[in-house]
């Protein structure tokens, strides 16, 4: 017996490690990362079309043209796989004095361009940087600048860096070269903006992933852990059980008596529960805790039982859908809850025979979260009573 003892300690110890050792790795949001989503983006654009090629990047006085209100609008959609698909419409003007196709520009006109890129997310070749993302791409494009209309071949680098999963800076250059127009030079447009992604789906992160492992090993070993208590514990009922024998072959009529009134007690118990699961539950219509005709009636039927059963008490659990945000759930159930007792309170039951519990969103019985679209019979069965016998 000692030894045994000292087996069971030496598990639960094994255990208690194990549940430490699982609260240290837990999954968090900022383990996962945004898989694949949509992005709209408005910013500014700066257009260099001096025809120096690479001459003078950065000589802001003489070659730079930008407006001083935002002119560039872009919208995209952006897979798994890093590619990307993009759609850019931007507008500028060429001002006097600039220098523009290899001359000093006399006259201000307006700049036009519509393009079309695919572009990849560097992160899936050089890992997730949380921050910072990269990326590189081509295109096709039309352009309307200097009164000369032209098609352009379109390269692209850039990086964007984000301060939430919906919200970031996009900042990024592309070389325009024209397709069979001699009158023009290459030209280069800067660009930098906000940018919103929506339609979001996420997945997680190779850190998330390494993490799931060792939380998949850690249960792993849990399960070992508690197999080894479940063998023990069968080891002592059987030991439990030989001694019962011997004690209930002595005391086989009382052993009788006994099982007939637990057996008696039980039925009771399920027919008593029966009668409230064939109520089934009360529900409240969207945002709202008032009790319908039919959910009076069935409260009506639930007083009748608790009234033919005194001695019975009942949990009364309350709950939402999943629309709206959680603390707003949580006030509203606590209201659906407080209506329901109050209705089989008026309708002469004690309080003190009703438990009450609100649970908000917590408890959905179906997967119609957040983040799934459910239709609105699927959000109907979320918004509702439970009555839970307490005691019998």
């Amino acid at each position: 017996m000692k030894s045994f003892t000292v087996s069971i300690l030496i598990v639960l110890c094994s255990t208690f490690g194990l549940l430490h050792a699982q609260e240290d790795v837990q999954l968090t949001s900022k383990d996962s990362i945004v898989a694949s989503s949509w992005m709209f983006g408005i910013g500014y654009n700066v257009v260099d079309d001096s025809g120096d090629a690479f001459g003078n990047l950065f000589d802001v006085s003489s070659q730079w043209n930008a407006l001083s209100y935002p002119s560039r609008l872009s919208i995209g959609k952006y897979f798994k796989s890093g590619i990307g698909f993009e759609a850019i419409g931007s507008h500028n003007k060429y001002k006097v004095g600039k220098f523009i196709d290899g001359a000093t520009n006399l006259e201000e006109s307006n700049y036009l361009a519509i393009d079309t890129r695919l572009s990849y997310d560097l992160n899936k070749l050089i890992g997730e940087t949380a921050w910072f993302d990269p990326y590189v791409g081509v295109g096709l494009g039309y352009t309307d600048a200097n009164n000369e209309p032209r098609g352009t071949f379109n390269a692209v680098v850039g990086f964007r860096t984000w301060f939430s999963d919906h919200w970031g800076l996009d900042l990024n250059s592309s070389g325009k070269w024209a397709m069979g127009n001699d009158l023009v030079t290459n030209h280069l447009q800067h660009a930098a903006g906000v940018v919103y992604r929506f339609g979001i789906e996420k997945e997680l992160s190779k850190k998330g992933l390494e993490k799931l492992e060792i939380i998949e090993a850690l249960e792993k070993e849990k399960q070992r852990v508690q197999d080894s208590i479940d063998a023990s514990n069968r080891a002592k009922e059987a030991a439990a059980l030989a001694e019962r024998l011997a004690r209930e072959k002595e005391q086989a009529q009382l052993a009788a008596a006994e099982k007939a009134r637990i057996d008696a007690e039980n039925k009771r118990k399920q027919q008593i529960k029966d009668e409230i699961d064939a109520l089934g539950h009360v529900y409240f219509e969207l945002n709202s805790s008032y009790l319908d005709k039919k959910s009076k009636k069935l409260l009506d039927e639930m007083a009748s039982i608790l009234r033919e059963y005194p001695s019975l008490e009942l949990k009364v659990a309350s709950h939402t859908d999943s629309r709206g945000n959680s603390k707003y759930n949580k006030w509203l159930s606590e209201k659906r809850v407080n209506r329901t007792v109050s209705y089989l309170v008026q309708k002469g039951i004690s309080e003190s025979r009703l438990i009450s519990e609100a649970y908000g969103e917590s408890e959905l019985l179906n997967e119609c979260d957040d983040n799934t679209y459910c239709t609105e019979e699927e959000h109907q069965i979320n918004r509702r009573s439970d009555f839970i016998i307490a005691k019998y």
